[in-house]
């Protein structure tokens, strides 16, 4: 079966429907597998068992998918995000569901391994493991050493996994056809795109010269933050199909005992995770889509460490904006601005009347808004939106479903090292003084949303951001004052600086106590000499 390496839906289904036998075998499979499942659920419905019963098939579906093989298991997952087509009891069990298979035969392997690289194993390797040390259901890992002596982890690609996947996706995407018109608007909106954007994903997962190209992209992202770690790849034992890239030394996240064994604090390095997180999403644009437990590690020098790049997605920047904005939005308690924001971002269907949604997001998002910072918590935020898809016409558009797996996950790791956890309390400061630094136009724009309201200047606003900046223990008040001041000097901060004026004079009064509270604030890292050098610096800037 020669097609091509990119999804291509149609070129699947021209090519079952000149061979139709070849997709009928799979389709007696699936319906064995899930009719039964489906027979289960319709029977608990007759006897008055489906709430007793519910919780076991939330289970049974989670094993039914493992059994229908690596297709399937790549679709509880994607499920597993998806709020606004799966129950909140099935969402919990999904989320459960492990990336992981028997592995294979050994002497398969290295004959693909072989086969694709055009040379023996003795010439490629001076060293490789016998069996596998890892075995997921796409491939499976086995660690070595090149003949130059460096350590590194050969990926292989399980047999005829390409035409398996393309069988798979040729079938779901005509049961989504089938079956779109029939169900409500929330779960039948654009059922055949949510397919194709799962299968585009899953075929650049399998390519894993594509994989090696999203590695070398990530860590140049990260080159100058000492806390993140990527493998480097060795292109010249690399496919499409295999992929030897640098071994690393290091303990997965959960290993707490061993972490600790080194000197380091776990959940010191959960941080660096859900900050690289952050910058992943609102400076980069370019995301790992997959940070579960196995693909993070803690490294023996205290780094946070990310493998397996197979599914990478990319924001535009109008995204990262609206997202930077739904922030500010979320943070004012702006919820009509926030309901066009979801607009925007695909959450809400354009021309959606947004005036009977306002409540609903008032009371999912104002009481957690109400309570501390810290008692945010995104888990309980997305499991109350998931009951707000069955009411209101909310959708999760395909791309934000992987960023909300991304977002879960680190939190249920983070969590389930620490139950006190909570992932906004790392947020905040992180939000906070990328918004104060105001680095690009879009940032500085959402801060004067931040900071102004009704053409008033909100001192609480700022004096809040300051604070809750400062909480992140590396911020450097400075550098941001240098950055404002270039700002003010500036013919973009004309408006910002005949404001700032009205401001300090409203009310007929100097507002000389609001100062004097951002004063008593930030006093302790106003050195003269380095405030004399910023001043400079701006003017010369001018």
């Amino acid at each position: 079966m020669q097609q091509p390496k990119k999804y291509d839906a149609d070129w699947i289904a021209r090519y079952y429907r000149r061979r139709p036998w070849e997709a009928i075998a799979r389709v007696f499979k699936i319906l064995w597998f899930l009719g039964g499942f489906l027979l289960r659920m319709v029977l608990d419905d007759w006897f008055h068992q489906s709430e007793k019963n519910k919780l076991k098939r939330a289970s049974e579906l989670r094993h039914t998918l493992t059994r229908l093989g690596p297709t399937f298991i790549k679709v509880g997952q994607a499920l597993s995000t998806r709020p606004d087509l799966v129950r909140k009891d099935y969402l919990e069990e999904l989320i459960k569901l492990q990336d992981r298979l028997p592995p294979f035969d050994t002497a398969i392997a290295f004959n693909i391994i072989e086969r694709e690289l055009g040379r023996s194993i003795e010439e490629l390797y001076r060293e490789i493991s016998p069996h596998p040390v890892a075995a997921a259901s796409l491939g499976q890992v086995y660690r070595a050493f090149l003949h130059t002596g460096e350590e590194v982890a050969v990926k292989v690609q399980r047999p005829n996994l390409l035409p398996v996947i393309s069988r798979d996706l040729y079938l779901m995407r005509w049961a989504a056809g089938w079956m779109a018109p029939w169900l409500p608007l929330n779960m039948g909106h654009d059922l055949t795109l949510i397919v194709d954007e799962f299968g585009t994903k899953l075929f650049e997962e399998i390519d894993y010269l594509n994989e090696g190209r999203n590695a070398e992209r990530f860590a140049a992202n990260f080159q100058d933050d000492p806390t993140v770690k990527v493998p480097a790849i060795y292109w010249r034992y690399a496919s499409s199909r295999v992929l030897t890239l640098e071994w690393i030394n290091g303990y997965k996240l959960n290993d707490t005992e061993n972490i600790r064994a080194l000197g380091f604090d776990p959940n010191a390095i959960v941080e660096i995770g859900v900050v690289s997180g952050l910058r992943q999403l609102l400076e980069f644009g370019f995301f790992h889509a997959d940070p579960h437990p196995g693909n993070l590690f803690a490294t023996l020098d205290g780094r946070m460490a990310f493998i397996d790049f197979g599914m990478m997605d990319q924001l535009d920047e109008r995204t990262k904006e609206t997202l930077a904005a739904s922030v500010v939005h979320l943070i004012n308690k702006d919820y009509y601005a926030l309901a066009d924001d979801f607009i925007t971002l695909g959450f809400l269907a354009p021309g959606t009347e947004i005036e009977p949604i306002i409540p609903a997001l008032e009371k999912v998002l104002g009481k957690a808004m109400d309570e501390s910072v810290g008692n945010f918590n995104f888990k309980t935020i997305t499991d109350e939106f998931s009951e707000l898809m069955f009411d209101y016409p909310f959708r999760v558009p395909a791309k934000f479903s992987l960023i909300i797996r991304s977002l879960v996950t680190q939190e249920g790791l983070a969590l389930s090292l620490d139950p006190n956890f909570k992932i906004v309390e790392i947020a905040y400061p992180y939000v906070a003084q990328r918004l104060l630094k105001g680095e690009s136009p879009a940032m500085r724009s959402r801060l004067l949303e931040v900071l102004f309201k009704d053409g008033k200047f909100q001192w609480q606003r700022l004096e809040n951001m300051l604070g809750i900046a400062r909480s992140g223990g590396n911020f450097d008040l400075l550098p941001t004052a240098q950055l404002g001041l270039q700002y003010l000097l500036s013919k973009e901060g004309l408006y910002l600086r005949n404001q700032l004026l009205l401001a300090l004079t409203e009310g007929d009064r100097l507002h000389t106590e609001e100062v004097g509270r951002l004063w008593h604030l930030v006093k302790d890292e106003i050195q003269p000499a380095r405030l004399f050098d910023v001043a400079l610096s701006a003017l010369s800037s001018k």
